[in-house]
């Protein structure tokens, strides 16, 4: 049941999260600015969420405009000279054209694996069709997640205030023992994680600019804010390739120096990350090594897909929790935290 009503669930459960970390902004507008409505502090700190998040792409938008630009005139004078000659010797020159003067395609038509091709290419143009449609449904599952985020928001203080009530008592002190220290580790991992990626993205930053990487500051930056999920970074590998080919094209340098250069970047940032940021940083955060972590990236990122790995380690660092305190009979939280907590003492 729960594989079939995923797809549902999901923008559910994003906009819960989202309502979480949000929850503290709107309690701080409506008290310590004394807005009345509950609801007008939710509307505030959306707009005020969103306009954070408009401004940061307008400043940016002048430089990826000017770099594209710049790119895409050095694109247009690289094939303007470009010399086939320089790549094939004369006779594969004369090979291709004999191939192509010789083409025939009603011969080629003839060819029983070529129909075969076109009987299973032609299907496929209707769902392509069908598949382009489904950006109507996507806006549908972002507005109704949007919809979600306002009333969770609005909702949240009866929320924190009456989920105890479907707890039966017999278990309410354990089950408010493992929301507090779920709600401790999510607080701690976000930090974190927050942290690293800031970290990551000026260094990718840093050193797609000193090898000359067109866009190479936004382009930090944007694997900077893939790194919010760990290891997400990876996706930012295939648009770094074309910008090395077109830094190839601009600067006349050969592509495999430029490719070079960013596996490079790549290496020394990745190291930085997995050797001193995600121990450093993560790894006090949770408890974790960065075997464990990776472990935990995996399990969950398999069962949850990319919730999953977003929410990873605080599942992970709880269930350690509640491993040592149901098995091994040790404390449920740490000493420190439950000095910070009168009603949670250390044995």
């Amino acid at each position: 049941m729960l594989s079939r009503l995923y797809g549902i669930l999901l923008p559910f459960f994003v906009s819960f999260l989202l309502a979480w970390l949000l929850d503290p902004v709107v309690s701080f507008i409506q008290n310590k600015c004394r807005v009345k409505f509950r609801a007008l502090s939710v509307a505030i700190t959306l707009i005020l969420f969103v306009g954070l998040i408009s401004f940061g792409v307008y400043l940016l938008i002048p430089a990826v405009g000017s770099e594209v630009k710049s790119s895409a005139a050095a694109v247009e004078q690289y094939f303007a000279h470009f010399d086939i000659s320089q790549y094939l010797t004369p006779e594969q020159q004369q090979k291709i054209q004999e191939t192509l003067n010789g083409l025939n395609m009603t011969s080629l038509l003839s060819y029983p694996e070529v129909r075969d091709g076109i009987k299973h290419f032609l299907p496929q143009i209707g769902s392509w069709i069908t598949g382009g449609l489904s950006w109507l449904s996507e806006l549908l599952v972002l507005f109704i997640g949007l919809l979600y985020l306002i009333f969770l928001l609005i909702s949240f203080p009866d929320i924190r205030a009456n989920w105890r009530n479907y707890i039966p008592k017999k278990y309410l002190p354990q089950v408010e023992t493992i929301v507090h220290e779920l709600s401790v580790n999510m607080n701690a991992y976000f930090r974190g994680q927050a942290l690293v990626a800031l970290c990551v993205g000026i260094l990718f930053a840093i050193g797609f600019v000193i090898t000359g990487m067109p866009m190479g500051f936004v382009m930090g930056l944007i694997i900077g804010l893939l790194n919010l999920v760990p290891y997400m970074q990876a996706l930012g590998i295939p648009p770094c390739i074309l910008l090395c080919l077109v830094q190839s094209a601009q600067t006349g340098q050969p592509v495999w120096l430029t490719l070079l250069l960013m596996v490079i970047v790549f290496i020394v940032v990745q190291s930085i990350q997995d050797l001193l940021l995600t121990p450093k940083i993560m790894g006090k955060v949770t408890g974790l090594g960065p075997a464990a972590i990776l472990l935990s990236l995996s399990i969950w990122g398999a069962l949850m897909g990319v919730v999953g790995m977003i929410i990873a380690l605080p599942l992970t660092s709880v269930g350690i929790s509640c491993y040592k305190h149901y098995v091994l009979h040790e404390p449920f939280v740490s000493e420190k935290t439950a000095k910070k907590n009168s009603n949670i003492k250390p044995r």
